[in-house]
């Protein structure tokens, strides 16, 4: 069945208010919650970045759904760390707790100090904690040297069952790679055409038969220009090519990178639109292409009249595909 769920974005609300958000989702009826990981906005518009993990034990028990995260193990957070974090929240919220791991970006990273990678040896140290996290998990006492140090850690506290390991990418050739070592594939919406080559190289990679999650960026107002206006004030600084995106180091610099862009380009990255039928329509549509869950997120900072619109007239609809909802 198709799962859909919110999506918390912490770059945009304080994480009392995202708390709140979240358990609005629950109520009217979303599947599950995602959040993302960062440590700074990708605008000073935007203008909050709480910390997920600590969200994230709220969240879960707040909620009656799965709950994940999309994480970057690799800098501000040595792997370790991380796979301690997953052991203790799927230890205690078994089978309800996922955790997405990408390589980074310099937004987040760089606060640490270290030189910034290429992209070669980024996706080279996140192998390496993946490896790193998934012996971990594995009960094992891990000691590595290389991209990244590891000496004699083991985890004494470890869930029921292995929590699932999901591979964030974007591109064809990152989800190749990640389909050799991921339980699921998550990415965001992009052209159909772009989606179907992601799709097609995670599975070729090693991906066949695993789920697909899809992260869907949407503006949802009933008048359609404070759906263009909210998108282009808050998603502007979201529309770059990632070989900007991932390197940009400060608010400010997004914030100048977005000068000139205009409404029309944010509606190429975000699905704009006044009407709650339209919005059912796109997200069917990425259903057909094989999506096993959406996690919607919608780019503005007030999430009520999202919510409760979608949860009416658009959730039945996409749950209803396969029985509805298991949660």
């Amino acid at each position: 069945m198709t799962r859909v769920g919110f999506h918390a974005s912490h770059e945009q609300l304080a994480p009392s208010a995202l708390l709140d958000a979240a358990k609005r989702a629950d109520r009217a009826g979303f599947d599950d919650v995602s959040c993302s990981d960062h440590i700074a906005p990708w605008g000073e518009r935007q203008g909050h970045s709480g910390f997920a993990w600590s969200w994230l034990g709220a969240a879960l028990e707040a909620t009656s759904g799965r709950c994940g995260v999309v994480n970057a193990p690799v800098q501000r957070y040595h792997p370790a760390i991380i796979a301690h974090a997953i052991a203790t929240l799927a230890e205690m919220y078994p089978g309800r707790f996922w955790t997405a791991l990408g390589s980074g970006e310099a937004l987040n990273e760089h606060i640490t100090g270290e030189r910034w990678p290429d992209k070669p040896t980024r996706d080279r140290r996140l192998l390496e904690c993946v490896d790193i996290i998934k012996a971990l998990l594995a009960g094992e006492e891990v000691t590595h040297d290389g991209l990244v140090t590891v000496d004699r850690a083991r985890l004494w506290d470890l869930p029921s069952e292995p929590p699932m390991l999901v591979g964030a990418a974007i591109s064809e050739a990152t989800a190749r790679t990640v389909g050799g070592w991921a339980d699921a594939l998550i990415t965001t919406n992009q052209p159909h055409d772009v989606l179907r080559k992601v799709f097609d190289a995670f599975r070729e990679g090693g991906g066949d038969g695993k789920p697909i999650f899809l992260q869907v960026h949407l503006a949802y107002d009933p008048d359609e220009a404070t759906a263009e206006a909210v998108a282009h004030e808050q998603w502007r600084t979201n529309v770059f090519d990632s070989t900007l995106a991932w390197n940009l180091e400060m608010p400010a610099q997004f914030d100048a990178a977005a000068v000139h862009v205009t409404a029309a380009d944010v509606r190429e990255k975000v699905l704009v639109s006044s009407d709650v039928g339209q919005h059912l329509t796109w997200l069917q549509e990425y259903v057909e292409l094989g999506v096993d869950s959406l996690w919607l997120h919608h780019v503005g900072q007030t999430q009520d009249a999202f919510i409760d619109a979608f949860a009416e007239h658009v959730l039945p609809s996409l749950q209803a595909d396969d029985g509805g909802s298991d949660r």
